[in-house]
């Protein structure tokens, strides 16, 4: 079976809480490996024609965005596996695998994944996630903190919201819209925010077209977006914020010296790189660092 044919991942797939299958991987929880898997500290893993398999057994106090990086660091950056809908489908099996059904498994992801944004330990990482300080969430933690320092009061539209955390941290004091292209992403976000007693409005676009009047949000905001798309889209996603935005946009993005195929990055950007976006704008904008590169453009 090739890549081609498979369906879409779909977060909240029915499962029988132990197991997660789709055409690409299985995903079993507290499961038995044979003996020519490999292991990590983490995982068990094997390959067949069709499948990859993998056995894990995490506790539920790490079922949170870190897996991400757990991922990454024990099984992609080493080698043994590669692409990035490999390394979603993984991350969902594994998801969906930490509670008796989907919505509780992506309630508890969620919840976690907030209180460690939110909280003392996401700028002291516990032992357990000291070694994905710069991979998922203590990375993340400051460039969300920063993006809310930056936003205007009124209404946020974030562009490429994937699961949703930033416009979630925000929710609680504006009005925010959320969007992806992914259905099923959006999906999920719609179903989990109400679970955590937070409300925010959702679209299913690309972040280049965004059916939306111009001039509909305060503030247009893309964190860590525009590594994810050839630089041609990314320029006409940069020109949909600014049509968007009625006061300003707030674009941040990752330095790398190379992009991270396992998170699904096609380029890097430089200070250099935004500094240019900037002077195509028209706009009054800065560029700085913190914790990667920052635009921000402020409408004349």
């Amino acid at each position: 079976m090739t890549l081609a044919v498979l369906p879409p991942i779909d977060p909240l797939a029915s499962s029988d809480s132990d197991a997660y299958r789709d055409g690409l991987v299985e995903v079993v929880r507290g499961g038995s490996a044979p003996a020519a898997a490999h292991r990590t500290r983490s995982f068990a893993f094997w390959a067949d024609d069709d499948q990859v398999h993998l056995v894990h057994d995490l506790p539920a106090e790490l079922i949170d965005n870190d897996l991400a990086g757990l991922l990454a660091t024990e099984l992609f950056a080493p080698g043994w596996l590669e692409g990035s809908d490999l390394f979603e489908r993984l991350m969902t099996g594994i998801v969906i695998t930490s509670a008796p059904d989907p919505l509780s498994a992506w309630t508890l992801f969620y919840g976690n994944t907030l209180d460690r944004l939110t909280g003392p330990v996401a700028a002291d990482p516990p032992e357990a996630h000291a070694a994905l300080a710069e991979g998922s969430l203590a990375g993340y933690a400051p460039v969300y903190a920063h993006a809310r320092a930056l936003i205007d009061p009124g209404s946020m539209l974030e562009l490429g919201s994937c699961f949703g955390f930033f416009s979630l941290l925000c929710a609680a004091d504006r009005d925010v819209t959320a969007s992806d292209l992914t259905p099923n992403t959006v999906r999920l976000l719609t179903q989990v925010a109400p679970r955590l007693a937070l409300r925010l409005s959702t679209v299913i676009c690309d972040a280049a077209r965004v059916p939306r009047p111009g001039a509909s949000f305060d503030t247009v905001v893309a964190l860590h977006l525009l590594e994810h798309l050839p630089p041609e889209h990314g320029l006409a996603v940069v020109r949909e914020m600014q049509r968007l935005a009625r006061r300003r946009v707030v674009i941040a993005v990752p330095y790398e010296d190379e992009p991270t195929a396992a998170y699904g990055h096609v380029r890097t950007f430089s200070a250099g790189d935004l500094t240019e976006l900037a002077h195509d704008s028209g706009w009054w904008w800065q560029v700085h660092d913190h914790h990667g590169g920052w635009l921000i453009l402020d409408r004349p």
